[in-house]
């Protein structure tokens, strides 16, 4: 299932900014010239080097319309208030909430890959009604997460004619900054929550050993141990994941 993930996001963005001649004809990689003198030179078309700039874009679109940017943040957040420093490194929180955001985003992506991916590589749909059915169930995950004055502020910058008949009317434009904008208030606000019971531990910690007169040792260094162990007292992990999941339960 997971592959089937993977292979239908690379799929849908490359169908979303790619155009449509390259699916509906061969695109040839190289030019083969022979000039004067039979001297032979190659150059790369530009479709390819197309290709290959939006390959490069690739991650940061799919991290920035799924929900890896408030898992990521609140992780790091999390680190911070733990004062662990480097501790888990960060391969480790970007590879729990990359599979964190594969788990969030299997339905949506299941349905993408059976509607969109699966009739256009086999059945013969038309590429705009591929897109069409490709975009719809990604829009509904957006909005479900998209703060209503987030979409009316960028609605406002852009100067958009018209008033908004329904979500389905909010140019995807629009609503991928601000369903980004949404993400980051939604991920600083899981952030504080969760930083409170930690600063409260520092607090306590330095008032302890300020009333011992021991004014010269670091409270950094005694409170870790018991934020540590009150976060896996509590099953720290397992309901910060087990949350983080809920968070995006679509109405």
């Amino acid at each position: 299932m997971s592959r089937r993930i993977l292979i239908t996001l690379l799929l849908l963005l490359g169908a979303t900014l790619l155009p449509e001649t390259v699916f509906a004809q061969g695109m040839p990689i190289v030019n083969v010239v022979t000039g004067k003198g039979g001297v032979t030179s190659y150059s790369l078309t530009l479709q390819l080097l197309g290709l290959m700039t939006v390959l490069t874009l690739l991650p940061s679109m799919l991290l920035m319309m799924t929900s890896f940017v408030r898992i990521i943040i609140v992780f790091s957040i999390l680190r911070q208030a733990l004062g662990t420093g480097q501790t888990p490194p960060n391969q480790v929180l970007a590879g729990l909430a990359l599979f964190l955001t594969l788990f969030i985003m299997q339905p949506v992506m299941t349905d993408v890959y059976q509607n969109a991916i699966l009739p256009y590589m086999n059945s013969g749909l038309p590429f705009e009604e591929a897109l069409a059915a490709a975009e719809a169930p990604i829009r509904g995950f957006m909005l479900a997460q998209t703060r209503e004055e987030d979409i009316a502020m960028f609605m406002e910058i852009s100067r958009a004619k018209g008033e908004l008949t329904g979500p389905e009317s909010v140019p995807f434009t629009t609503l991928v900054p601000a369903f980004m904008t949404s993400e980051l208030k939604s991920a600083f606000t899981i952030g504080f929550l969760i930083y409170i019971p930690f600063v409260v531990i520092d607090l306590i910690v330095s008032s302890v050993l300020m009333s011992m007169g021991m004014m010269m040792l670091s409270p950094m260094m005694i409170s870790m141990p018991f934020k540590l162990m009150l976060f896996v007292l509590v099953d720290g992990w397992s309901m910060l994941m087990g949350s983080l999941a809920s968070s995006f339960a679509m109405p």
